[in-house]
């Protein structure tokens, strides 16, 4: 791989032949406002200063880096190490780029941030900033979402924020973005849509992905400091992508390390009810953006399920595409069960519940471990909690009091 192809994205927001800002006419300058805006207080000091403070000093940073230990028995092979991502204030990878776009926001002098949100923890993250900054917060949740996720639901409104539930097509994450945008039409000039991924029009997968490597940045340097060596592979679940992007960022240039993508199978690549968009897709286009997509013959997006809300997204984030293209991350994908056997294994044997997203990039590494030797090392992404999936699983495993 060439430096210059991580030097990403162009100038008009182009990762090889995906992104870009496919808008209508009256955002265009509103986007590009964005975009200058942020490339001028992305390099201010006092910026960053106050981003560095409230990651340390709010969301807990750095997060830790632990050895799974009994996991790593329990598989044989390589050892498998944790990026602990669901420590953090809110628990997941979220907040690091919501505190960034809600400063954002602020500085702009914009009334109001909203987004969508599956799982609802990119929800919970911005409603947190918002509480924090003193701004007005509207999240968009798909009905389906909101009666799976009801604990994230809660923390939105305990918040302050106000939490509109989408009613129309799956009632998933896709209709969610779908209303937001909507709303956000209604006054883009004073609003702020603050996109939950690397997704959507130029410059949000850049400005997300630039807010993400913070995970990458510290994960790479307790690594070295830990091992004296980079990991062999590192591995995080993919549905828009921030996370992934977030770690892999730092590790791009080391091509000695694998970096894999984890997508979800859920019933079956065999079957429609699943979410692998780099894994079956084909190039299109969706909210604002060219992709990878999951799409009919017609180019509409195509019902998209997995067990994660926060998965089922039938697009992906393009520098991801581009990734794949270039051959520098492969992408997999896991399903529905071999999901949750990670979940509950995670849980019982290192005492961790992750959230069913994390639990994708777990699975796959649980199954990467054992093709490898005990000299090497597989990083995960843990990028969430489980707390808002404990009853989820629970009911859907029938658990009881003497399992």
């Amino acid at each position: 791989m060439k430096i210059q192809d991580l030097e990403m994205p162009d100038q008009q927001g182009y990762f090889g032949e995906y992104g870009g800002q496919l808008i209508p006419p009256q955002l265009k300058s509103v986007m590009d406002e964005i975009n200058a805006t942020y490339d001028q207080i992305c390099k201010s000091p006092a910026f960053q200063d106050e981003l560095t403070d409230l990651y340390t000093h709010y969301v807990g940073r750095p997060s830790p880096i632990f050895h799974a230990r009994r996991l790593s028995a329990r598989q044989g092979g390589a050892r498998i190490y944790l990026k602990r991502e669901d420590l953090n204030h809110t628990g997941a990878h979220k907040i690091n780029h919501c505190l960034g776009e809600v400063l954002l926001a602020k500085h702009m002098g914009k009334t109001k941030v909203l987004a969508e949100t599956g799982a609802g923890q990119h929800g919970v993250a911005l409603a947190t900033a918002a509480a924090l900054l003193g701004i007005e917060c509207e999240i968009h949740m798909g009905e389906i979402d909101i009666a799976k996720e009801h604990p994230n639901v809660t923390k939105m409104k305990l918040l302050g924020a106000k939490v509109v539930p989408v009613s129309r097509g799956t009632r998933t994450l896709k209709d969610a973005v779908d209303s937001a945008f909507e709303e956000y039409m209604k006054d883009p000039v004073h609003f702020f849509y603050a996109i939950g991924s690397v997704v959507g029009p130029h410059p949000f997968p850049k400005m997300v992905r630039d807010f993400q490597t913070v995970v990458g940045r510290e994960a790479r340097a307790q690594f070295l400091e830990r091992e004296k060596k980079l990991p062999d592979a590192v591995v995080a679940c993919v549905g828009g992508g921030s996370n992934a992007i977030g770690i892999f960022t730092e590790f791009l240039p080391d091509e000695r390390v694998k970096l894999f993508g984890v997508e979800p199978a859920g019933r079956g690549l065999d079957t429609p009810d699943h979410a692998a968009t780099l894994t079956l897709g084909t190039k299109g286009a969706i909210h604002g953006f060219v992709c990878y997509t999951l799409q009919d013959a017609d180019g509409n997006p195509l019902p998209v399920y997995s067990i994660a809300s926060g998965l089922d997204y039938p697009g992906v984030g393009p520098q991801h595409c581009y990734l794949k293209d270039l051959g520098r991350v492969q992408y997999v994908a896991i399903d529905d069960e071999e999901c949750l056997d990670a979940f509950m294994v995670l849980s019982r044997i290192e005492g961790i519940i992750p959230a069913l997203e994390s639990a994708h990039a777990v699975a796959y590494a649980m199954k990467l471990a054992k093709q490898m030797s005990p000299e090497q090392s597989i990083l995960v992404n843990l990028s969430g909690r489980g707390d808002k999936d404990a009853d989820f699983v629970a009911t859907r495993l029938k658990l009881n009091a003497t399992t």
